[in-house]
């Protein structure tokens, strides 16, 4: 993967960039959409932001959409005790730390910001040794080994209300939701019917296994389109990248109507996909609720069982507890089946869960996360 230059802009008071950052966010879209939304928003602010990527085809096909922004690539691995990816791990991370450390000789930010994952340390760590600003933000409700980690050597760590760190020295912690792209809000839903593709008099369900897809949704979607078809119920199914082609069924309801069903292994306009659904069938990651938050839409999650420290299992159980949605184990597939027919036929329920998922949308997060980031690296010396 090459770095995506972009078309560098004047700030907003027609000079130069006021600062630039640097945004660490590769190897999932639950790292690398929230950094895009901070790009965004220092963008918006005169700011100048370099997101660091991973080299994963989920980064490469997502920043497709985003021209203007500037992406670079850091090596990096999973972390991992098998001997063969412990030295890949090992290696890249050591790569990694050379690659940050030009970046912030060359670039001088004014701060860096971490979203997690296996690009986070070498960038943070580098830019403690140079003297810049280092911030982390954690969205789910476990904090992750790099922000667990790495938390003691920054000077401000962004997590959920009510998720604290023990041993951060007093002032270190802002509690903050994940910042969510400016493109993902809820649309008029006839207009997202029609940029899918779909009937806006049918019923929509989405399944949606996160930015690598999901298997065993996969399967269940496939196993169970005819009863949804006789149904006269549409589904559209984002298979994840490498599990198969795009298709596109056309189906027979019991009233003699055309249904439709689409398999794709990616959706670009994911603004669109949960505007149009009456229900989503997905896992439990942070960025994956922030978005069903903010498009207001009912979901069922099924934890992803092997998720680090099953954080995604601690992230359901909150979302199900403020009225915003169902958790069902990925084990109870019969569950899931009962519960999807029994939501989709019940209008009011689902009004219901668009109530609480009002409720919780904090549009303000990313204001809160920017004046921060300001204020914090107001007096603060940028690299030399």
């Amino acid at each position: 993967m090459v770095a995506h230059r972009a078309r560098l802009r004047p700030a907003v008071d027609g000079g130069t960039f006021l600062s630039t950052y640097l945004i660490s966010c590769g190897g999932t879209g639950g790292h690398l959409s929230p950094g895009i939304a901070l790009a965004e928003g220092l963008a918006s602010r005169g700011h100048k932001a370099t997101l660091l990527i991973s080299q994963k085809r989920v980064d490469a096909r997502l920043i497709e959409k985003y021209p203007d922004l500037n992406f670079v690539p850091i090596p990096g691995a999973p972390f991992t005790l098998q001997p063969g990816g412990f030295v890949k791990f090992i290696v890249s991370q050591t790569k990694g730390f050379f690659v940050s450390m030009k970046l912030v000789r060359t670039l001088k930010p004014a701060g860096i910001v971490g979203f997690g994952g296996f690009t986070t340390a070498a960038i943070i760590v580098a830019g403690r040794l140079r003297g810049v600003p280092v911030a982390l933000h954690e969205a789910n409700r476990v904090p992750g080994r790099a922000i667990r980690t790495l938390a003691r050597f920054s000077r401000r760590v962004y997590l959920p209300p009510g998720i604290n760190l023990p041993g951060l020295r007093e002032g270190v912690i802002r509690h903050a939701g994940l910042p969510v792209r400016r493109e993902i809000t809820r649309l008029p839903r006839e207009e997202a019917c029609r940029l899918l593709g779909l009937d806006p008099s049918k019923k929509v369900l989405s399944i949606f296994g996160g930015s690598q897809g999901a298997t065993v949704l996969n399967d269940w979607a496939r196993r169970e389109l005819p009863q949804l078809a006789l149904e006269g119920i549409q589904l559209y199914c984002v298979t994840g990248l490498g599990k198969g082609m795009a298709e596109v069924q056309t189906l027979t309801a019991a009233d003699r109507s055309k249904v439709t069903a689409v398999f794709s292994p990616f959706c670009d306009q994911v603004a669109a996909l949960l505007s149009a659904s009456d229900l989503v069938i997905g896992r439990a990651g942070a960025g994956s609720i922030a978005e069903l938050i903010r498009c207001e839409t009912p979901a069922i999650v099924l934890p992803y069982p092997h998720a680090a420290d099953d954080h995604q299992r601690a992230n359901a159980v909150w979302f199900e507890q403020q009225g915003a949605g169902l958790v069902i184990e990925q084990t109870k597939l019969p569950e899931l089946t009962a519960a999807v027919f029994s939501l989709l036929r019940d209008d009011a329920r689902r009004q219901s869960i668009r109530a609480h998922l009002n409720r919780l949308d904090h549009e303000a997060t990313l204001t809160l996360i920017l004046d921060d980031l300001e204020n914090l690296n107001a007096g603060a010396k940028p690299a030399a």
